[in-house]
């Protein structure tokens, strides 16, 4: 399967998420949702969420020049390199999920919940650390 079916079929295309983006954790937007824009310095600030936790807890974090507070920033399961972050905007949020190579970046809306969609993103992203992405 291709970055961008992805983010079309797994992310966007389950209706729980509004906009998904996959980053290459060394640099680059692999794949996107239409007019998701993530700015180069977005991409580096969201890489460095998941290695500078108590910046982002202080100060939220920036997709697609909207700012987050900070909720949560966990381990998920056995595998070390699959790290969620999750921030809220009002009712809305996003949530970061990075994998050994990737980093999955998805914003969702209201009545959508940061549980039901941090489920899904971290199913995703176990799928593809799995496969050493």
């Amino acid at each position: 399967m291709s970055w961008q079916a992805y983010v079309d079929t797994n992310l966007v295309g389950t209706g729980r998420v509004n906009k998904a983006a996959i980053l290459g954790k060394a640099g680059g937007v692999w794949a996107t949702s239409p007019g998701f824009k993530i700015s180069p310095e977005e991409q580096k600030a969201i890489t460095a969420a998941f290695t500078n936790k108590a910046a982002v807890a202080t100060s939220g974090f920036r997709v697609a020049d909207q700012k987050y507070f900070f909720l949560s920033s966990d381990t998920y399961g056995d595998d070390p390199n699959l790290v969620v972050v999750q921030g809220k905007k009002g009712g809305d949020g996003a949530v970061l999920a990075q994998t050994k190579q990737a980093i999955l970046v998805v914003t969702y809306i209201f009545p959508q919940t940061a549980q039901d969609v941090g489920i899904l993103v971290t199913g995703l992203g176990s799928y593809l650390a799995s496969l050493q992405y």
